[in-house]
C-alpha cells in the first residue's frame, strides 16, 4: 500500500501546498511511516467556517432525499473499498483486520440507514381548536455543527455523527483526532466523490487548539464531541456560556456483574471480548467484574486461563487477536496505571508483564492485564485505563452487587450475568448505565439503537445513532395554519 496523505479539505479544494504538518507511524511497527498529514491552522478553521456558513443556505434547501441519496452513494463506495479502507484503518490506528472490516461495514450501515432517514415522517400532525385549523409539527436543521472526533473508531465515530447532521440539512466542520486523520480524509474523499456539493463538509487536521477553535466560533451553532471527559466538560463549559448546543460522549467505567447462577462458558466468552476487544482502547469497555463469592474462584480460573492464551501482535497477522495501542504515551500510561494499582494492593492474575517479544518489533503492546482487590477505591477501579485491563472485586449478595456497580461517577455501559428473569429486569432498572447488556458483553452497540450513557459518560440531552440522532441536529417548529375559504 503507497503512503497515505491528508489535508485540509476547505471549500471543496485540498490544502496540499501548506508547510505545516507530521507523519504518522504504524503503532505496530514505530519508524514505519503510514502517511503524512498537513495541519490546519487558525486561518484555515476560520475559512472552514465561514464556507461551510455560505453553503448551509442552499443545503438546508435541498429536498432530504436528494441529501439522503449521497449518503446512501457515500455508503455503496465503502462497501466497496472494504479491502482498502481496513487496511489504512489497521495500519494507522492498531486494531486487527477483522476488526477494522467490521468499522468499514458498519461504517457503510451507518451511512445508508442515515441517508434512508429522508424517507421518514418529519413530524406530526395535532388536532387544531378549531375545524379549519391544522396544527403540524416541523423539523429546520440548526445550521453549522462542529464535529470533533476520537481515534479509537476513526471510521465509525464520524460517520455517525457526520451523516444525520448531513441528511437532516446542517453542514459540517470536522476536526478528527490527529492520531488517524489519514482514515477520515479516506472518508471525505468518499462523501466527495458521492456527491456532497460545495463547502457542506470541511475537514480541518490539525492540533487539539483547532478543536477549541471550532468550540469557540460563534458560527458554529452545535458541537458534537466523543473524547475524554477533561476535554468534553471544558467543551460543555464553553458552549453553555456562548448558548451553543452541546453533545458530549465521554468516559466510562463499565462494571460486569456475575451473579452465582450466571452460564460460565457465556459469561467468560463474553468478558473476553469486554476486556480485550479493540485492545481494550473503547469506553464501553469492561473496567470492573464483579463476581459472586460463590463462583468468584471459577471465574477466575476460567477467564484468566482465557485472557493468558489471547494472541497480542501486529493487527495485519490474522492470529492476532489485539494489536497495539494507539501510541507510546498510551502504552506507558496504562502501564503506570497497572504499577500504581499493584503499589496500592491488588495483585495480578494474569499480564502486566511486559509486551516486548523479540517479534513484537518495538509495537506499543500492552498484554491483556488482570488484576483482583478488595479495595473498590483502588484507583485503577474508579478512574478509566484506556487499554486491556481490568479489576476485579467479590461480592456477597446481589444488594452489594447492584450497590458496587453503581459506585462510580461514569454510566455508559454495564453487562450482568445471570440465568433469572427477575435480577434481569433489576438489572435493567437499576444499574446506572445508558446501556445495559444481559448476558452479553459490555462493548455492543446497534446502529439503529440510542446510543449514550448516564452521569458524567455523556451530556444531557439527545442520544447519538438510531432515530434520536435527527434531535441534535433539527429544532422543532410548531406550525399553526387556518384555511381560507
Amino acid at each position: 500500500m503507497s503512503t497515505a496523505h491528508a489535508a485540509p479539505f476547505v471549500n471543496d479544494a485540498w490544502l496540499t501546498g501548506r508547510a505545516e504538518g507530521y507523519e504518522r507511524e504504524n503503532p505496530a511497527h514505530p519508524g514505519q511511516v503510514v502517511g503524512a498529514i498537513t495541519t490546519a491552522d487558525s486561518a484555515v478553521v476560520d475559512d472552514a467556517v465561514e464556507g461551510a456558513v455560505h453553503a448551509w443556505a442552499d443545503w438546508r434547501r435541498r429536498p432530504a432525499q436528494e441529501r439522503g441519496r449521497v449518503l446512501i452513494r457515500a455508503a455503496e463506495l465503502v462497501a466497496a473499498r472494504v479491502d482498502e479502507l481496513s487496511t489504512l484503518l489497521t495500519l494507522e490506528e492498531g486494531k486487527t483486520l477483522a476488526e477494522a472490516r467490521g468499522e468499514v461495514v458498519r461504517t457503510a450501515e451507518t451511512l445508508r440507514f442515515h441517508g434512508m432517514q429522508a424517507w421518514q415522517p418529519c413530524g406530526e400532525v395535532f388536532h387544531g381548536g378549531a375545524n379549519d385549523e391544522i396544527v403540524r409539527t416541523h423539523r429546520v436543521p440548526i445550521g453549522v455543527v462542529g464535529v470533533i472526533t476520537p481515534w479509537n473508531f476513526p471510521l465509525n465515530i464520524p460517520a455517525w455523527k457526520i451523516a444525520p447532521a448531513l441528511v437532516h440539512g446542517c453542514t459540517v466542520v470536522w476536526k478528527p483526532a490527529s492520531y488517524a486523520a489519514l482514515t477520515g480524509a479516506a472518508l471525505v474523499r468518499i462523501l466527495q466523490e458521492a456527491g456532497l456539493p460545495r463547502g457542506v463538509l470541511q475537514f480541518v487536521p490539525g492540533p487539539g487548539a483547532r478543536g477549541q477553535q471550532l468550540v469557540e466560533d460563534p458560527r458554529v451553532v452545535a458541537v458534537t464531541f466523543t473524547g475524554s471527559e477533561a476535554v468534553g466538560r471544558r467543551i460543555a463549559g464553553i458552549c453553555a456560556a456562548r448558548g451553543a448546543g452541546f453533545q458530549l460522549e465521554l468516559g466510562g467505567h463499565n462494571p460486569a456483574l456475575v451473579l452465582p447462577d450466571a452460564d460460565l462458558d457465556l459469561t467468560v466468552r463474553a468478558l473476553v471480548t469486554s476486556v480485550v476487544s479493540g485492545s481494550g482502547q473503547k469506553c464501553t469497555a469492561a473496567r470492573r467484574i464483579l463476581v459472586h463469592d460463590d463462583v468468584r474462584d471459577a471465574v477466575l480460573d476460567r477467564l484468566t486461563a482465557a485472557l493468558s492464551q489471547v494472541k497480542i501482535g501486529d493487527g495485519m497477522d490474522p492470529a492476532s487477536t489485539i494489536g497495539p495501542l494507539i501510541s507510546a504515551e498510551a502504552r506507558d500510561e496504562v502501564r503506570q496505571a497497572v504499577d500504581n494499582a499493584r503499589t496500592e494492593g491488588a495483585d495480578v492474575l494474569v499480564g502486566a508483564a511486559p509486551a516486548d517479544d523479540a517479534h513484537l518489533d518495538g509495537g506499543y503492546y500492552v498484554r491483556p492485564t488482570l488484576l483482583a482487590t478488595d479495595k473498590p477505591d483502588l484507583s485503577l477501579a474508579c478512574e478509566e485505563v484506556f487499554g486491556p485491563v481490568s479489576v476485579v472485586l467479590g461480592f456477597a449478595d446481589v444488594d452489594e452487587g447492584f450497590r458496587l456497580a453503581n459506585t462510580t461517577r461514569f454510566g455508559l455501559s454495564a453487562a450482568i450475568f445471570t440465568g433469572s428473569e427477575r435480577l434481569a429486569r433489576r438489572a435493567a432498572d437499576e444499574v446506572d448505565a445508558g446501556m445495559v447488556n444481559i448476558n452479553q458483553p459490555t462493548t455492543g452497540s446497534e446502529l439503529h439503537v440510542p446510543f449514550g450513557g448516564m452521569k458524567s459518560s455523556s451530556a444531557p440531552g439527545p442520544k447519538e445513532q438510531g432515530q434520536t440522532a435527527r434531535d441534535f441536529f433539527t429544532e422543532t417548529k410548531a406550525i399553526y395554519a387556518t384555511a381560507v375559504r
